[in-house]
């Protein structure tokens, strides 16, 4: 029993929801999984091809983002220059954006019709792009990298940065060279740090999902986008549910590896506070040049291509055909609103952004109102608490595209307890509904929602709520008087945290969002896919809306969280 019995009250809405749209999926995904009899013998060499390739693209990627993380983790530890604070917040600013963000990114900077191909064909007089990026393994590892270099970078960085210098010192002072000195003294010393962020970013690697889709195409497939493929073309929910199984296991198995050395990535043999110095010699001030540029190249071109392409109609001189010209229009945020061809089964893009913000907000109303009780008991903790915090994170580790099968699978039919006791929820046409999005999302977000205000809440002094209540103020007023104002600046974190995941997610809503209530994320995706000039440039303009959206999401979050608030 807790050692407050108002607790109990206080876990029974969380409890609930969580037990309905979370545990009790995953149950019936595990209980599916376990029907070997359903699953063709020919079926068994695919999944082990695909759980290979998911292994393979997560090595490949990681050991990349290793080789470049490492250089720009000392660059940021150790020298001081010109803009090291706005390129250090740039190498972080993919790893919070959508995944279909970054693939429309790297599909307007080097797709068919991105700015590289057509600078080319505009400068080398060529009819066909010249570099075929979209739909290579060099995409999927390109993605990648962009997103999780900032890991090793904070990770390894930090650690990096807090190293006695005394021993590598005394090494020199001995005789060894600078290579030998790194290898038999830095290394060993950043060794954990290393591990842990190549952990982190292989778990990130491994269950990668809109970017293998998006950017990697038909030929390449992980266990999610073959759960996807399993679940919505093929219609073979047995082989994805236990590709879903496979998945959770293998990252059960990497968290609890990354848990256990992040620890000692934390903790150097000796910290200390290290100032970072201006490059004095040449070849230093080389290396902070090349990699400065290199930020920028990487990391802000990328996001810069968007905006531009989604401004940009591409026209070719007939006269000379190989003569390509680009003209400023709005003409593809103009077709977000139109129904050109007048289709009834045609959902313009502006309706596919307005479905967005209402499952967002909703998501908002519900995380709070979930999240809220859970973080008031975590922080009265008893017996009770201590053992429900952990199951509280569980979605973190989860899948979205998981959970979309969860949830295909669950609410296909009437639940046998809702349906004994005549609840009015129908679960048959919950399926239908698009009330299912905002639930998958409020799932995924709600960890993040009671870590926020979890954060908060304990900083209410207790002698102030003691004080109120003996002027005369009773609960309520205590708390819109005491403890709202105290957290009001965490609410918000917290609701924006919410509104971000749920307006960029897209691994659950490709699932399950009904063509007739598409996300922009989907709506995004089946733009990309299409052929055609104008079907391009209204992706391009939906993902830099999205873009801006999460932009100012993410904006909020970092101004307005508590110090530690969002640490999971």
């Amino acid at each position: 029993m807790p050692s407050n019995p108002k607790n109990l009250l206080a876990w029974l809405l969380p409890l609930t929801f969580l037990g309905l749209f979370f545990f009790y999926p995953l149950a019936r995904i595990l209980a599916l999984s376990l029907d070997f009899a359903t699953i063709s013998v020919g079926y068994w060499p695919r999944i082990f091809s695909v759980i290979a390739f998911t292994f393979f693209q997560a090595l490949i990627s990681s050991l990349i983002t290793l080789l470049i993380g490492l250089p720009l983790a000392f660059l940021f530890a150790r020298f001081d220059f010109p803009a090291k604070t706005p390129l250090r917040a740039l190498t972080a600013i993919p790893f919070m954006l959508p995944t279909v963000v970054v693939a429309a990114g790297f599909n307007a900077l080097l797709g068919p019709r991105g700015w590289l191909n057509l600078a080319l064909m505009g400068t080398l007089g060529l009819e066909t792009p010249p570099i075929a990026f979209i739909g290579t393994i060099w995409a999927i590892f390109a993605a990648h990298v962009f997103y999780n270099t900032t890991i090793v970078i904070r990770l390894v960085g930090d650690a990096w940065s807090r190293l006695d210098t005394r021993l590598s010192d005394a090494a020199r002072s001995l005789g060894a060279s600078p290579a030998r000195t790194f290898w038999q003294v830095t290394l060993p010393l950043l060794r954990p740090a290393i591990f842990a962020s190549s952990l982190l970013v292989f778990l990130f690697d491994f269950s990668s999902y809109g970017v293998i889709l998006l950017l990697g195409g038909p030929r390449f497939a992980t266990l999610e986008v073959e759960i996807y493929i399993q679940a919505l073309q093929l219609l073979n929910l047995q082989a994805a549910a236990l590709l879903s199984l496979i998945q959770l296991l293998c990252t059960l198995g990497l968290s609890t590896l990354y848990s256990r050395y992040i620890l000692h990535a934390a903790s150097p043999i000796k910290s200390v506070e290290r100032i970072p110095r201006p490059a004095r010699t040449l070849p230093e001030k080389a290396f902070v040049a090349a990699l400065a540029i290199f930020c920028i190249g990487f990391f802000a071109l990328p996001l810069l291509a968007l905006p531009m392409r989604s401004l940009t109609r591409i026209e070719a001189d007939r006269a000379r055909s190989a003569e390509i010209r680009p003209a400023f229009t709005t003409d593809y945020y103009y077709e977000l609103f139109i129904n050109r061809r007048g289709s009834l089964f045609y959902v313009p893009p502006v309706e596919a952004a307005i479905n967005s913000l209402s499952y967002a907000s909703l998501s908002v109303v519900l995380s709070l109102l979930l999240g809220f009780p859970a973080a008031l008991a975590l922080t009265r903790p008893g017996p009770l608490e201590k053992w429900l915090d952990p199951f509280l994170m569980l979605p973190l580790g989860a899948s979205a595209v998981t959970l979309g099968l969860g949830y295909i699978i669950t609410f296909n039919k009437p639940i046998p307890l809702l349906a004994t006791f005549h609840l009015p929820l129908s679960t048959a046409s919950l399926l239908t509904s698009p009330l299912l999005i905002p639930l998958a999302h409020t799932t995924i977000a709600l960890p993040f929602v009671i870590r926020n205000l979890q954060a908060a809440l304990v900083t209410i002094p207790q002698r102030y709520r003691e004080a109120a209540a003996v002027l005369g103020a009773s609960p309520f007023h205590v708390w819109r008087t005491v403890d709202l104002p105290i957290i009001s600046r965490a609410v918000i974190s917290a609701g924006a945290f919410a509104f971000t995941i749920s307006m960029g997610e897209f691994g659950a809503a490709s699932l399950l969002a009904r063509p007739e209530y598409p996300t922009l994320p989907t709506a995004i995706y089946r733009f990309l896919s299409q052929p055609g000039g104008m079907n391009y440039g209204q992706a391009m303009a939906m993902a830099t809306i999205l873009m801006l959206t999460c932009g100012l999401g993410i904006f909020l979050i970092e101004k307005l969280r508590l110090p530690g608030a969002g640490e999971l």
